[in-house]
């Protein structure tokens, strides 16, 4: 994980999305103990008070929980949370903004369609 400081995201908010991304890759696994926020403070150089404040932003998401007797855990659907919450949101934004794009560039739905198939041919 890592956070940009030039950024005009807030750092909490940097570590909140990085850990949402080591939950989607699966870096992370449901059940499992999560970052202490004195790993995140350390490995990131930030003030472990904001490290909390991104695993809190979590928590309130329902995504982290304190398991008793230990420290956070990932929760169990925080997967399929994370996943349907970027569907709905991440992936709508970028269709919005390629939608917007091609109708400024005269782009036909099929030649977008063939354009994404592209992509999608060469990352597979």
């Amino acid at each position: 994980m890592k956070i940009s400081f030039d950024s005009i995201k807030p750092a909490y908010i940097q570590i909140a999305e990085g850990i949402e991304d080591d939950i989607i890759s699966g870096k992370l696994v449901e059940g499992d103990p999560a970052y202490s926020q004195l790993i995140i403070s350390r490995e990131l150089n930030v003030n472990p008070a904001t490290a909390a404040k991104g695993i809190n932003v979590l928590v309130a998401k329902g995504i982290l929980e304190k398991q008793r007797g230990a420290s956070m855990i990932v929760a169990p659907g925080a997967l399929d949370m994370l996943l349907r919450q970027r569907r709905e949101h991440s992936l709508s934004e970028l269709l919005s903004s390629l939608v917007s794009e091609a109708i400024k560039l005269n782009l036909t739905e099929n030649e977008v369609i063939e354009e994404l198939r592209t992509h999608f041919r060469r990352a597979t």
